[in-house]
């Protein structure tokens, strides 16, 4: 015989579903809360219950102790089942409906009583308060069971007491009122817990609906392959609700804007300041790709709106792009350059060879002296008004490719830059950039011409370039520093509008400024102040002072 399998375990558990999961969850909750208030309810009613039947009973004493004739009876008459204060008292207690109404001496021996027999009896309860002169409310147990209480003096015409009068209530009645109230109280309850599941089911719907039916056991992984993804991603990613507030930064976002965590909850012009990053994250900019600087990072965003009313924007670091955009554009003018070189060589060398087969040796010496000459003096001159090693290399690199364009680039006579630069890689891309702009301004124009300043004074450093381009309209000598603004077409492998943008925000950092105006004579004078560029100069060593000769009358 095959052996039997083993039964399947039953296994108890939430159901998957969030729908289910939070219909029964809240059909729960909505019950326990009936049962909670129903309950709360009930204990209350009990208590105002034994309190309206101990001040009945109260009141019933009240009016019997005030009965006329019943003190003279109790002092004239002996304690008997017949006798006029049992009559007295049976017909106060039949009127009432009371459980008992017994009367006694100041003994405590009974003059009346429900039962017969116990009447001449001493009182199963204390009736020290009553007897006292005290008025008495309360719920004990006696020879008739439990009952609200209520016992009252009994005073003579002196109002001396002569005894007491206490009537109890059958507490029995006190819980079939109770019980009595509970069936509509439970019908509310029923009728709170119908409405809360139906509550329930309406909500469970709403959630059913935009969870999709997904169990919270998919959900929670889903929130934690999306916070693997978003932090994994070398794409920077800024979520905001929609009151525009930062609700979510991930890894490669905090490093491309230089901020942290603490701006979860803050505006982007409070977590970035002002500027084109932030008017793009809060939607104030729109379109695709658009280019903004942030610190040293060329970055390109885009923003998509939520069905919240939020918005997600992702951000891409496109400053190694810029700069290889940047180097293939001096590729490509160095190639130019090159090729005009090599073009004007091949004709120089067949102006040498001529003058050498003509035997005119004296005229090619001179002609070799002008050619090597004339690139001699412009690199001398360069190197003796800058120091700087990388900004002289780069002005007679430039200076080549301007002849080359038919634009003369001139060092002007004010130049004077020593060799202390803190930053002299920051200064280059400003004064690349500046030169390249003019190159561009001024190309095609007759009489092209850019100078070039740049001095010191302390340890500020003062760059002007000038050119005899077509200027700048006041109304543009702001827009011309914003980030992807320009006139010129922008090529194919890169934006336009980053280079002015990059010089005004190096300057900003260094606590500068970068300006535009117009030079003299016509065309575009920029002007960048950089205070604290340079080092302070070493002191100079003080020069030994030779003593004069002594003649011989001081010898003497």
């Amino acid at each position: 015989m095959s052996p039997t399998p083993p039964a399947r375990r039953l296994r108890l558990g939430l159901p998957r579903r969030v729908f289910s999961q939070v219909l029964l969850m809240q059909v729960v909750i909505a019950a326990g809360v009936a049962v909670l208030a129903t309950g709360l309810f009930l204990a209350p009613l009990g208590d105002q219950l034994d309190d309206q039947a101990m001040r009945r009973a109260l009141a019933i004493a009240q009016t019997t102790a005030q009965q006329p004739g019943l003190v003279e009876d109790l002092r004239d008459t002996p304690p008997a089942p017949d006798g006029p204060v049992q009559r007295e008292a049976e017909r106060i207690r039949k009127a009432t409906q009371a459980e008992y109404v017994v009367v006694m001496d100041w003994r405590g021996v009974r003059w009346s009583h429900p039962d017969r027999k116990q009447i001449g009896g001493i009182v199963s309860t204390d009736p020290g308060q009553a007897l006292a002169g005290r008025e008495v409310m309360e719920i004990d147990s006696g020879t008739l069971g439990r009952s609200a209480r209520g016992k009252v003096p009994l005073r003579d015409g002196d109002g001396m007491v002569v005894g007491a009068v206490s009537v109890g209530i059958a507490y029995d009645s006190v819980r079939a009122r109770l019980i009595h109230a509970i069936p509509g109280l439970f019908a509310y309850a029923g009728g709170a817990l119908a409405v809360g599941a139906l509550a329930a089911w309406l909500i469970s719907r709403r959630v059913h609906r935009q969870t999709r039916d997904l169990a919270f056991s998919d959900i929670a992984a889903l929130l934690s392959e999306r916070e693997a993804m978003l932090h994994g991603i070398r794409e920077g990613v800024v979520a905001l609700d929609r009151t525009g507030r930062i609700r979510l930064l991930n890894d490669e976002a905090q490093r491309l804007l230089g901020i942290g965590d603490t701006a979860v909850g803050s505006s982007p012009d409070e977590a970035l300041g002002a500027g084109r990053t932030a008017d793009v994250l809060a939607g104030r900019v729109t379109g695709t790709d658009l280019l903004t600087v942030r610190g040293q990072r060329v970055l390109v965003a885009n923003r998509m709106p939520t069905d919240d009313g939020g918005a997600v924007a992702t951000l891409r670091d496109r400053t190694e792009l810029e700069q290889l955009g940047r180097e293939l554009d001096s590729t490509r003018g160095l190639i130019d350059a090159l090729r005009a070189q090599d073009h004007e060589h091949a004709n120089r060398m067949h102006t040498l060879l001529g003058l050498l087969e003509l035997e005119m040796y004296d005229d090619a010496v001179e002609f070799v002296g002008e050619v090597v000459g004339d690139h001699r003096a412009t690199a001398e001159q360069v190197a003796e008004r800058i120091e700087d090693p990388l900004l002289a290399a780069l002005l007679v690199g430039k200076a080549t490719v301007a002849a080359e364009r038919g634009v003369a680039l001139w060092v002007s006579d004010r130049t004077r830059l020593p060799d202390r630069l803190i930053d002299p890689r920051g200064l280059v891309t400003v004064v690349g950039n500046l030169v390249d702009n003019a190159l561009d301004a001024v190309a095609g124009k007759p009489q092209a011409r850019v100078e070039v300043e740049l001095r010191a004074e302390g340890r500020t450093a003062i760059l002007r370039v000038r050119d005899t381009g077509p200027g700048v309209p006041p109304e543009h000598r702001e827009l011309v520093f914003a980030e992807g603004w320009s006139t010129k077409k922008p090529p194919a492998h890169r934006e336009r509008g980053i280079g002015l943008s990059l010089v005004r925000r190096f300057a900003e950092r260094q606590g500068g400024s970068a300006t535009v105006g117009e030079a003299q004579g016509g065309g575009a004078e920029f002007t960048v102040v950089l205070p604290e560029a340079l080092t302070t100069p070493d002191p100079e060593p003080a020069l030994a002072v030779p003593s004069a000769p002594q003649t011989a009358e001081e010898e003497s």
